[in-house]
């Protein structure tokens, strides 16, 4: 496969990304990849599905959300990452992607997924009707609970979550929503604004389910916990057909187990839009 390195403006921080296309062309349009949560375009499955998917014709385009990573600079030594974001930055981010790819000529790419990536790409879908497949690696069931759920697995703020949004919310009050909190679990440091809008502003998958009218592979591990990662519930709420896999030893990362996906993932694909 070809490999070419992409930025795309933004409001504030340009967005990056590699655009891949099979050596022998493309044959069956694009897929658009979402990284997961402090994650970027280089690690997990934004990186090891490509291969995959340029054989089967794909052009592909991974790239890092303005929430990627934890923290990092860009072009000065302002703060940015994932510690800093919103979902409202993030549903944009997917949109300038989405508008990137389809002026490259492919306005309707099936989307996947991972994580806090898959839990946006049911929001991007339910926004782009025309989307030919999605695909949902983990994605978290978000919605109004999502710090409590993700606390309540250690991470995050433990067990101080009222602790926390007090604090976020005496921050902002006092004009310091861009100072960072320090968390006792992942992903470790937080603005007050980005806690809070996780709190109040992350979109649910299930509630979202209805909405979407294409097919859809919602991926699990079997070591992670069915209520924070709702597949069933999905498929069950789901407008349009859905087909829920349950992957053997399996972690939320994927870890020793990447080629199982990749065929699984490239096999739904192929058999879904008759390849």
């Amino acid at each position: 496969m070809r490999a070419e390195l992409v930025t795309i403006a933004t409001p504030t921080v340009p967005l990056d990304g590699i655009y891949y296309e099979p050596e022998g062309g493309v044959r069956n349009g694009a897929v658009l990849l979402f990284h997961g949560n402090t994650m970027n375009f280089y690690t997990g499955a934004p990186r090891f599905l490509p291969p995959v998917l340029t054989e089967l014709g794909f052009a592909c385009f991974a790239f890092n959300r303005r929430g990627r990573d934890i923290l990092s600079i860009f072009n000065s030594r302002d703060m940015v990452g994932g510690a800093l974001q919103t979902a409202a930055e993030g549903i944009e981010d997917n949109r300038l992607a989405a508008q990137w790819l389809a002026a490259k000529g492919h306005p309707d790419p099936v989307v996947i997924g991972h994580s806090n990536g898959g839990m946006l790409a049911v929001r991007h879908v339910v926004d782009h009707q025309q989307t030919r497949a999605m695909v949902l690696l983990s994605a978290h069931r978000g919605g109004k609970t999502a710090v409590e759920d993700t606390s309540s697995a250690g991470m995050m703020a433990a067990d101080r979550v009222e602790e926390f949004t007090r604090q976020a919310e005496q921050m902002v009050a006092e004009g310091r929503s861009k100072e960072l909190m320090l968390m006792p679990g992942w992903w470790y440091a937080i603005s007050a604004e980005s806690y809070l809008d996780r709190k109040h502003n992350t979109p649910n998958v299930v509630e979202l389910a209805p909405r979407i009218k294409c097919p859809t592979l919602y991926v699990r591990g079997d070591k992670e916990p069915m209520d924070r990662y709702p597949a069933e519930e999905f498929a069950a709420a789901s407008g349009g057909p859905c087909k829920v896999e349950i992957v053997a030893d399996c972690d939320h990362f994927y870890n020793n187990v990447e080629p199982a996906v990749q065929t699984l993932v490239a096999g739904w694909l192929k058999t879904t839009l008759k390849l």
